[in-house]
């Protein structure tokens, strides 16, 4: 075979090789120069902990296949993703959607303070209704006969509590937190109970007398996220509600913004240790207290019930739990309504008032801040100052 030089003439060559046979040794060239490339990769690769996929080596394989086409190495490399890798990419973001979607009803959960698997099991159905108003009856571990007497008279049961909710969109519940001792005998107690009567709002709280503040803001935070309602009230568990009364008298309010409706008062504070109701930050109020709701009953609107929620971390907390919720209030555009018909006392007060024509809301005693002996006494109050069976399907609001 002659080589051309300069100057010279090429003379064709004597051993031709054929463009068959070319084209087999250029193939062959390729294939070994891309087996032992391919080698060094794959161990450059898993040394930085990368794998390469078959597809990769198939798209390979198929340009060579169309010819020594040299373009494809100074190309950059693409990395291609199998079916398989999608398969898999797909059911990775699934699994992050299911996460998210847990951690924030967890969030909520811990907002709103109820057990997470009782939000995401009713709260979707909760979400779609409207609920007239929700009532919390706060009661205490201790307080197992006081429920018994409320039951026996003016809160409805079984049937007859599910056919409010569904037909007056009324709620109505025992409104307890935990004990100090979370699963212990006390929370066995009134899970058992709660299993028997379903009538119980349980709330992310350690109960103590000194919590009282607390519960209530965590239990109108609670309520507020759980049911839509145009009201919230709260009430003791040793006081008389005739509950169609205060149905009518809410229903009056309705049209009007941010209401705060009880027997308001303004007592003096009391700064000697060791007496009841003693208030520690006396200093704050002067002699005497704001006007504010006495604690036995009172009902807000749900714009102020979700002002609560909203902003439960930055409400102070005052010893006496009408006097927190009265200065949540303060600097607020807020109506104060004063009801008298909210603080009537037991028979003969609240018969007389009865037979005058005007209803009592709720009965109890002053001189016990609920209804003395509300055990024994309960029923007996019902049957003097109830406003009669049928009533609360009467109403019309």
């Amino acid at each position: 075979m002659y080589f051309k030089n300069r100057g010279a003439i090429e003379r064709p060559s004597t051993s031709v090789v054929s463009k068959k046979w070319s084209l087999f040794l250029c193939l062959g060239s390729f294939c070994a120069g891309m087996f032992f490339t391919n080698r060094m990769w794959i161990i450059s690769e898993t040394e930085s902990g990368i794998t390469r996929t078959t597809t990769v080596e198939a798209e390979r394989l198929k340009l060579v296949s169309e010819g020594c086409i040299t373009k494809f190495l100074q190309q950059q490399d693409i990395k291609l993703v199998s079916k398989d890798n999608f398969g898999i990419l797909d059911k990775t973001i699934s699994n992050l959607e299911i996460e998210l979607a847990e951690a924030k009803a967890a969030h909520e959960s811990i907002l709103s303070g109820i057990p997470i698997s009782e939000e995401i099991e009713k709260g979707e159905s909760r979400s779609k209704r409207k609920y007239f108003m929700v009532v919390g009856i706060n009661t205490a571990f201790s307080s197992r006969k006081r429920r018994d007497s409320v039951r026996a008279t003016w809160m409805p049961q079984g049937e007859k509590r599910r056919k409010l909710e569904e037909e007056k969109g009324i709620i109505i519940r025992f409104v307890i937190g935990h004990s100090a001792t979370l699963g212990g005998i006390l929370d066995k107690a009134i899970e058992a109970e709660d299993k028997k009567h379903g009538d119980f709002l349980r709330l992310d709280h350690i109960e103590g007398y000194l919590e009282l503040s607390a519960k209530t803001k965590t239990y109108f935070a609670t309520a507020v996220n759980l049911w839509d309602a145009e009201y919230y009230i709260k009430v003791d568990d040793d006081v008389h509600v005739n509950i169609a009364t205060l149905v009518e008298t809410l229903a009056r309010h309705r049209t009007k913004p941010r209401i705060y409706i009880g027997c308001m008062k303004s007592g003096p504070v009391l700064s000697r240790k060791g007496v009841r109701y003693h208030e520690p930050e006396y200093w704050k109020f002067g002699d005497k207290y704001f006007r504010h709701a006495t604690g036995q009953i009172y009902a807000i609107s749900k714009d102020l019930a979700t002002y609560i929620s909203a902003n439960q971390h930055v409400l102070h907390k005052y010893t006496n739990e009408d006097v927190s919720l009265g200065s949540w209030f303060i600097g607020l555009d807020v109506q104060h309504i004063d009801d008298r018909r909210l603080c009537c006392g037991t028979p003969p007060d609240c018969e007389w008032k009865a037979q005058a024509g005007n209803v009592c809301v709720a009965s109890f005693d002053w001189t016990c801040s609920g209804i003395c002996r509300s055990v024994d006494r309960m029923k007996e109050v019902h049957r003097h100052c109830g406003e009669g069976e049928n009533a609360l399907w009467k109403a019309a609001f």
